[in-house]
């Protein structure tokens, strides 16, 4: 008997169950594949390892922009590969030593629900049950494969990849075809066209980047244009076959050959098959439905991360597993979906909390629009010799409090969570303005940005 079963060994179900095991519960983890879930073997991690060195390689070709000469710089991409495989696994085995910190049982293998009774909730792995008197759904998302002609062949053969098998590629391709301009396929798009690949992003909708601010999608897109990166945007891919890609757009058929198509239209919740039938546990669109404080609509039930479909990032799972484990111990917490940062980790970043330009319209809310070149700050242009970044603030008209910032440009990833907290704390511009920032930094460019807001 365990007080409590969590099924899913990514970020949300880990993070929960170290927090679990440390506050006293007997807690037992399954996880079918790896410890670290996608997002550590084969999502955040794996692909900021692959980005950082196409960065490096970026700064030895453009060195003389700085006065800095290189002889021909060249990228062994076997290497960084194996260099992605080894921070994997240093990883993957930290997250091991905090499950025995914690006193977490860990069991690989799939596993599913079998009922609840007088006891708990019972759960089979491998042939065996298990029974715990909460349970905790953390069983993640995978990649959302839609019915296109040819594809299941092109994913059988490996002409058509995930964003599992496009880590694991052997040689930098020709030519590769990216199906789905949001945050994977846009990353990966970056690593290739760095490396020296054609690319070619193929996206349904009339802009990059899905939710993310117009303006700062349109720069991303002119800036990876510039580097040659074929973006058709308002296509309909209709087939992935016979070594390419064939989409409509204004009514013309047109075929893109190449040596891959990497398809990353987004994901979808993983609930099938693992029995939350067998509770009634209830579904929308495939995703599990819970409330504020990660609660479903089964008593003792839980569940974090991608599989309830609210936001499919590793740092909210991380929050909403905690959340999770609070409410089961008493503690009263909730989940504020509203100040959650995101990142794009293209060169350069993009970075987002709250409110767009285009959410605060569609939602009728009074607000002030400021938007301000990061030249402003000595340092970015220090550092940028080409650089065309802006930071974007959205405010309150009526109470002056900051609503939403996106920004483009270095350091944006780690610069955002400064503007998730004002966002979360509800700071007023004038609050902002008596901040002091460190001097030369990039980030002061947001204190610049608040007196410029009338």
């Amino acid at each position: 008997m365990y007080d409590l079963i969590i099924l899913g060994g990514g970020p949300a179900g880990y993070n929960a169950a170290e927090r679990a095991g440390t506050a006293g519960l007997k807690t037992l983890v399954i996880e079918e594949r790896a410890l670290g879930g996608v997002c550590l073997n084969e999502g955040c991690i794996p692909t900021k390892t692959l980005l950082y060195s196409a960065k490096i390689y970026d700064y030895a070709k453009h060195g003389a922009d700085y006065g800095v000469k290189f002889g021909s710089a060249e990228i062994d991409h076997a290497f960084v590969v194996e260099r992605k495989n080894k921070v994997v696994k240093q990883l993957v085995s930290g997250v091991g030593a905090k499950m025995k910190k914690a006193k977490v049982e860990v069991v690989k293998a799939t596993a599913s629900v079998k009922e609840r009774n007088s006891e708990g909730f019972v759960v089979v792995a491998d042939g065996k049950e298990y029974t715990g008197r909460q349970l905790l759904i953390c069983t993640g998302s995978s990649a959302a494969l839609p019915p296109i002609d040819g594809l299941k062949e092109s994913l059988e053969s490996g002409f058509a990849l995930t964003n599992r098998e496009v880590l694991d590629l052997k040689a930098i391709p020709e030519r590769i075809v990216v199906v789905g301009g949001g945050v994977i396929g846009l990353e990966m798009a970056s690593y290739f066209n760095s490396v020296g690949s054609k690319v070619f992003v193929v996206e349904m909708m009339n802009n990059i980047a899905g939710p993310v601010d117009r303006e700062i999608s349109t720069l991303l897109q002119k800036e990876y244009a510039k580097r040659g990166v074929e973006f058709i945007l308002g296509a309909k891919v209709t087939s992935i076959k016979n070594k390419a890609v064939t989409y409509e757009k204004d009514g013309k058929v047109v075929e893109i050959p190449a040596d891959y198509a990497l398809v990353s239209i987004g994901r979808r919740p993983r609930t099938a098959g693992i029995g939350l039938e067998n509770i009634g546990l209830k579904l929308e669109r495939g995703a599990i439905v819970t409330d504020e404080y990660g609660k479903t609509n089964v008593p003792g039930v839980y569940a974090a991360g991608d599989v309830n479909g609210k936001s499919m990032l590793a740092h909210t799972a991380y929050r909403e597993g905690e959340v999770c484990i609070n409410n089961i111990l008493g503690k009263k917490d909730r989940i504020n979906y509203n100040s959650i940062p995101s990142v794009i980790y293209t060169n350069p970043e993009v970075a987002s909390v709250g409110e767009t330009e285009e959410s605060a319209k569609a939602k009728g809310l009074d607000v002030n629009i400021e938007s301000i070149t990061l030249k402003y700050s000595g340092r970015y242009i220090a550092e940028n010799e080409h650089g065309n970044g802006i930071v974007k603030v959205i405010t309150d008209k009526k109470h002056n409090n900051i609503l939403g910032l996106t920004m483009i440009g270095s350091y944006a990833s780690e610069i955002i969570y400064g503007a998730a907290m004002m966002v979360e704390t509800e700071m007023r511009v004038s609050d902002i303005q008596k901040l002091v920032f460190p001097h030369p930094t990039v980030c002061e460019v947001i204190r610049e940005a608040m007196f410029e807001i009338k």
